[in-house]
């Protein structure tokens, strides 16, 4: 299914306005801290992003992305059970993170909630540390399904019903308000609620015709064959694109579609971010040396010679300039550590990340 779906015909079966083929974005998940797999899926740290950025490079597939997604434990640790609580499974989150940035160089930019699920502790998090956030699900359809009412998982109904994204309220993620980061609306394909229709589509395309630019997203799951839900979309496209003749579709991936967008409505002028790591005696130091930091502070990772895994908090000096950490007994002294990553998110969409290795 994927050697198709990503080979060059699949992809140029449709076209977008600027002579471009289909793109994805394939949002990695851990399968971690599970009490059984019935589903026989890949266990392990870092399994399916491995495969797929393999597939990205056996493919040729560089307009492609690898992105976040996350799906918190339930209290029983079924993998066919669902929760929302980030705090309840935070070890679990932290290792993930730690791990994708020291033993792949590679920080979070975009996230896809699992279930497309947030609540006041997932929201927190994401404010923290990931810039773009494919989440609402906002919808004016009736949600006929009984296990999903009353805003049980995903609940986006106060969320703005607009393909344009908003930056959320601090105390409502679902509002807009002053937050950092940017949510952007993601309808479903193939599921049984929340599923993209032609009027979405046609929404999307008459908001970029009336303001200057929109982003259309839908999600899907590589559990089963996509190719069937890529048609569908090509065929909402093909029907709505005639309609909007003044509107330049293209095929982008997340963040990509995210930065350019953004641009248009808030237009910035930060050059990207760098970071510079030092480690001199106990004592390391990352100064932002160009750019302007999209969070509170750089996420370092520490990986021991013990082959484990932590996080911990900077020490800030110049808030938004430079940050320090200390390497001593009430912490891990530097002789029994492997390495060190620091990864962070810049103001204009890019990103940095460092990584000492021992």
């Amino acid at each position: 299914m994927l050697d198709d779906a990503m080979s060059p015909v699949y992809r140029n079966a449709m076209l977008d306005d600027v002579q471009k083929g289909w793109v994805y974005s394939w949002h990695c998940v851990d399968h971690v801290g599970y009490a059984n797999n019935p589903r026989r899926k890949a266990i392990g740290y870092g399994k399916v992003f491995e495969m797929y950025k393999r597939k990205l490079s056996e493919t040729g597939s560089a307009s492609d992305e690898l992105n976040w997604h996350f799906h918190p434990l339930s209290f029983s640790r079924d993998p066919l059970q669902c929760a929302t609580s980030y705090i309840n499974s935070y070890d679990v989150l932290i290792q993930i993170l730690c791990r994708r940035l020291i033993d792949e160089a590679w920080y979070p930019m975009v996230n896809r909630p699992g279930f497309h699920s947030e609540r006041p502790d997932s929201h927190a998090f994401l404010e923290q540390w990931i810039p773009y956030d494919y989440a609402n699900q906002s919808d004016s359809a009736d949600n006929k399904q009984p296990d999903l009412s009353n805003g049980r998982l995903g609940d986006w109904r106060r969320a703005p019903k607009s393909w344009r994204g908003y930056h959320p309220h601090h105390d409502d993620y679902q509002m807009p308000g002053n937050c950092r980061r940017w949510s952007f609306r993601c309808m479903n394909v193939g599921t049984r609620i929340r599923t993209l229709t032609l009027d979405h589509v046609e929404e999307a395309f008459r908001e970029a015709e009336e303001n200057g630019s929109a982003i259309l997203a839908f999600a899907d799951h590589d559990y089963r064959d996509i190719r069937p839900d890529v048609a569908y979309v090509r065929q909402l496209l093909s029907a709505a694109r005639p309609k909007y003749p003044h509107v330049t579709m293209r095929f982008s991936g997340a963040l990509a579609a995210a930065r350019a967008h953004t641009q248009t409505i808030e237009p910035t002028r930060h050059s990207p971010l760098a970071l510079q790591v030092e480690l001199q005696n106990n004592a390391l130091s990352v100064r932002i040396k160009d750019g302007v930091l999209f969070g509170s502070q750089p996420f370092l990772a520490l990986k021991t010679k013990g082959n484990e895994y932590h996080h911990d908090n900077l020490d800030v000096q110049i808030p938004g300039k430079l940050y320090t950490y200390a390497l001593d007994a009430q912490t891990i002294l530097p002789h029994d550590l492997a390495a060190i990553g620091v990864g962070a998110a810049g103001r204009d969409g890019s990103c940095d990340v460092k990584i000492l290795k021992f």
